[in-house]
């Protein structure tokens, strides 16, 4: 069983540290906005600065280092290492597969609880066409390396229009991986995808449900953890804002932090690194965003996604978006799960 990662749940405490932007992909829904979130790559004595005020802030966060490719930091073992001086819960890295830097090499499976490798297809050429050409296979022989020297390894699947069909056939590919958890998330516009108007890969309510739960429950009963976002509630389910009630920081290499991923592509950020401090910004920023009470359930998507919804001809939203922070874990068969709220209600 895989150890302690990152949590999306209520009470969560999650710092998402990208230490660059620079990427060797060019995914074609990729959510990386130079503009907002800068072009350098951070110096590793920032990283480490940076981490220690977090972890003052937000004692025992789980950290998820990420880019860009964060691999591409040729310092990245120093910032694990700093981490786990600093009391971090657990340390994981997001990575396309590439795997630079002999990073494999220079860190012992002690130091990080997973590498997280990102694919989007089950097959080469729905990823590939995603993702860049041979990024399908550079991730399979990346997770191939990592599982080798005794890492554990989960996978992010990002569901769209154009992958969803092939979730039903990822099963039996990450249990011959031997990946011990998939964390599905829902495509949101933001960044690359953003400016390439991409909003016909995205998952109608309908499509969701009809396709997403059944998939994600047989890949379960392989004896995978599968953590998947409730993107539509159910008539009367409450909505719950992580914004709110979790401790969740989206760091980017200028300084800004964000406590809310749909709002990284606009100034709105409640924190900002200036100089040896981490200050709280001034109103009006994401958090007060986060106190309103609307009909259709997530603020942030009404405000930055507003395409994503859709309304009754007698006016009220015919569904609501939940918070994409707040996920539900399908345990593997035979275990109970923990952390997160089952699949059904």
């Amino acid at each position: 069983m895989p150890g302690s990662t990152v949590d999306f749940s209520a009470r969560a405490a999650n710092v998402f540290f990208h230490v660059l932007t620079r990427c060797n992909l060019r995914c074609r829904y990729c959510y990386i906005n130079p503009e907002a979130h800068g072009r350098r790559r951070l110096p590793i004595e920032a990283i480490e600065r940076w981490l220690a005020l977090l972890a003052r802030r937000s004692p025992g966060a789980n950290l998820v280092l990420l880019g860009g490719e964060p691999t591409l930091h040729p310092d990245l073992p120093r910032a694990v290492r700093a981490a786990r001086r600093l009391g971090y819960a657990s340390v994981t890295i997001d990575t396309n597969g590439y795997l630079f830097h002999r990073i494999l090499e220079k860190l012992a499976p002690g130091e990080v609880d997973a590498f997280s490798f990102s694919l989007d297809g089950a097959a080469p050429e729905t990823n590939d066409r995603l993702r860049g050409k041979g990024a399908y296979a550079a991730c399979l022989e990346g997770i191939r390396r990592a599982r080798a020297r005794g890492f554990a390894v989960s996978l992010i699947y990002t569901v769209s229009a154009a992958n969803a069909a092939e979730l039903e056939l990822l099963g039996p590919l990450l249990s011959g991986l031997g990946v011990e958890r998939l964390f599905l998330q829902v495509l949101g516009l933001r960044g690359r995808a953003a400016a390439a108007g991409e909003a016909g890969l995205r998952l109608s309510p309908e499509a969701w449900r009809a396709k997403i739960p059944a998939a994600a429950a047989a890949i379960a009963g392989r004896g995978i953890r599968v953590v998947a976002p409730r993107v539509f509630l159910e008539p009367g389910e409450p909505f719950v804002c992580a914004g709110r009630t979790a401790d969740n920081y989206f760091v980017f290499p200028n300084g800004r932090v964000y406590r809310c991923p749909l709002c990284e592509d606009h100034p709105i950020h409640s924190l900002a690194f200036a100089g040896e401090r981490l200050t709280e910004r001034p109103p009006l920023t994401e958090r007060e965003l986060f106190a309103l009470e609307i009909p259709e359930g997530c603020v942030m998507n009404r405000l930055v996604q507003p395409d994503t919804l859709r309304y009754t001809p007698e006016g009220p939203p015919a569904y609501r978006i939940g918070c994409c922070l707040i996920k539900e874990e399908i345990p593997p068969r035979g275990d109970c799960g923990r952390g997160v709220e089952p699949w059904s209600r």
